[in-house]
């Protein structure tokens, strides 16, 4: 009887065995007698990998390129005895001058690493268009156009087609390692601009009838009022692509030729929050670290919208994030989670505000406070009064440079004697981009850029070039980007912040407090005390082949001129 039931069970387990498992097991088998490797699950593959083997050639012959280093390319194959498949690989390597890998693969692994292929957008724009047209063949550009807007159906937003369209302009943004998605009308259509290392490119242009549809499906997914056309809205929502969440902040605007909607990408499975793979190095990484560590006083970082700061901060609070502190969080929206702090978003349309919230979480027991922004002289002032009464405050603020910031709080109406107190360091902050890596190249130093570097680095102390682990005494090197596949032919891949930090010691607070924050006595008194500055910290990761002068120039004061000479000859 026993025996029996084993049997029954082992027939059971071999019904409900997964196909996928079949047929992978069969791969195994296949790849063992060849003695050739496999691949176990699909990979994600970038879009310049994929167009090494065209989509009809890949889809025709059952193969696919998914991994390259250098020459190298790995390629998946359904049929490694397929003849006519190893000859297109033969040719594609001899005229590309590339190396092929074979790995076998299933037929289901291949059709689903085949949907990663781009290119999609121009079919489902088309599909969108003929999903749009109604029973007079009309499209749905031209039913908006006739007065009939607010009576198109929602029906047209959401059908698949138009689903499929945001579906593929939010992969490319993510794949594209985009940090923001602007869909805006343009004359007869809508502009699809993705921001990429703080450049925008244009991406797409998709008819007006078939823009208004996705961003009336994107109003939806964010929970915004879809007839509201008059007036700003902001909403969030979010997506799982390759197994990860990503996060959408979204912010519509009323403009002259219908509504501009952008989406903030906030991908936290792309994010390090970490002090050193942002680029902070030398004296003025060393003042924030050891800052942070004091048990109260207030850390500020200054620099414009989308130069990294909150970035910095939320790395500042990883290094904090220990059991024994209570750290406590105030943003404007809450971009990135961290385990173990107390994050909480602000809801002004409630009264919740960056002031009101502050005095709540001060009966909270905190001993580390992060407000998003100080926007107003309430803000600044509660910011004051929790930094004098034992907590550690980090916060940002909208000025030009780290100096600048004391003479915008005096300004505010905080008092100097109290900011002198309270105020322990603040910091400026850009971003440039970094030099692709695969393609760098040594240039030749014009006179008067040589001229330019050594006039800022000659009173750099030389312990302080050695923090940068800089070598001067072969000469000064600088470089580029030539252009390849991997940077999408720009010369640059990433980004990494250039930073300056102002301490706030005894000399500093006396100038504060007796002179109310002159700014010209803060300049001198920081050069004295030797400050690196941002365009001082972003010549040194010139040197270090992380940047080109042109980036450090377009980011910073000064003349264009100088850095623009290094891309022009």
């Amino acid at each position: 009887m026993n025996q029996d039931n084993t049997s029954q069970s082992t027939a059971d387990q071999t019904l409900i065995l997964d196909p996928k498992e079949i047929e992978l097991k069969a791969v195994e088998k296949m790849a063992g007698e060849l003695n050739m490797p496999f691949l176990q699950e699909v990979p994600k593959i970038d879009d310049g990998i994929l167009q090494i083997i065209s989509q009809d050639v890949a889809s025709e012959n059952k193969i696919i390129a998914f991994e390259r280093s250098n020459s190298n390319v790995k390629i998946a194959i359904v049929d490694p005895q397929n003849i006519n498949a190893l000859n297109i690989l033969r040719f594609i390597a001899e005229k590309k001058k590339l190396e092929f890998d074979l790995y076998l693969v299933s037929a289901e692994m291949f059709r689903e690493m085949s949907e990663q292929y781009s290119g999609g957008a121009e079919k489902a724009i088309e599909e969108a268009m003929e999903s749009m047209q109604d029973e007079d063949g009309l499209v749905g550009d031209e039913v908006y156009d006739n007065g009939e807007e607010e009576k198109s159906p929602i029906d047209n937003m959401q059908n698949a087609p138009v689903t499929k369209l945001l579906s593929v302009i939010i992969k490319h943004a993510i794949e594209g390692k985009a940090s923001d998605i602007h869909i805006e009308p343009l004359g007869k259509e809508y502009r699809v601009r993705f921001r990429v290392d703080g450049i925008l490119h244009s991406s797409l242009a998709i008819p007006k009838g078939v823009g208004r549809a996705i961003v009336s499906r994107i109003k939806i997914l964010s929970n915004l009022k879809i007839d509201e056309k008059r007036k700003p809205q902001d909403g969030r929502f979010k997506v799982v692509e390759s197994g990860r969440r990503v996060d959408f902040r979204v912010s519509t605007l009323p403009i002259t030729e219908g509504e501009k909607i952008v989406l903030r990408i906030l991908d936290t499975g792309n994010k390090v929050i970490d002090l050193k793979s942002m680029g902070l190095m030398g004296r003025g990484n060393d003042i924030l670290v050891k800052n942070i560590m004091e048990p109260f006083g207030i850390i500020l970082m200054t620099g414009p919208t989308g130069s990294g700061k909150s970035t910095t901060l939320y790395a500042c609070l990883d290094i904090l994030n220990k059991e024994e502190r209570n750290i406590i969080t105030l943003e404007d929206p809450v971009e990135y989670t961290i385990a173990g702090i107390n994050q909480s978003q602000i809801n002004p349309e409630i009264g919740y505000t960056f002031a009101s919230g502050l005095r709540s979480i001060l009966r909270q027991d905190p001993n580390v406070i992060m407000v998003g922004e100080i926007r107003d002289s309430e803000t600044a002032e509660l910011t004051i009064h929790a930094a004098l009464t034992g907590h550690l405050v980090l916060s940002t603020l909208h000025t030009n440079s780290s100096i600048g910031a004391i003479p915008r709080l005096v300004d505010m109406g905080i008092e100097s004697f109290l900011l002198a107190s309270s105020l322990r360091v603040v910091g400026a902050q850009r971003l440039v981009r970094r030099i692709c890596n695969e393609c760098k190249e040594e240039v030749t130093i014009q006179p008067r850029v040589m001229e330019f570097i050594k006039s800022q680095i000659e009173n750099i102390p030389a312990v302080e070039i050695k923090k940068y682990e800089l070598d001067l005494s072969d000469g000064i090197h600088m470089f580029q980007g030539k252009g390849c596949d991997e940077c999408s032919n720009t010369g640059y891949r990433g980004r990494i912040a250039i930073f300056e930090a102002l301490e706030v010691d005894d000399g500093l607070k006396e100038i504060i407090s007796e002179r109310n924050g002159n700014e010209v006595d803060i300049q001198k008194y920081a050069e004295k005390q030797g400050m690196i500055t941002i365009k001082q910290d972003g010549i040194l990761k010139v040197l270090r082949g992380f940047t080109t002068l042109s980036e450090v120039e377009r980011v910073t004061e000064g003349s264009k001129s100088v850095g623009g000479a290094v891309e022009d000859d």
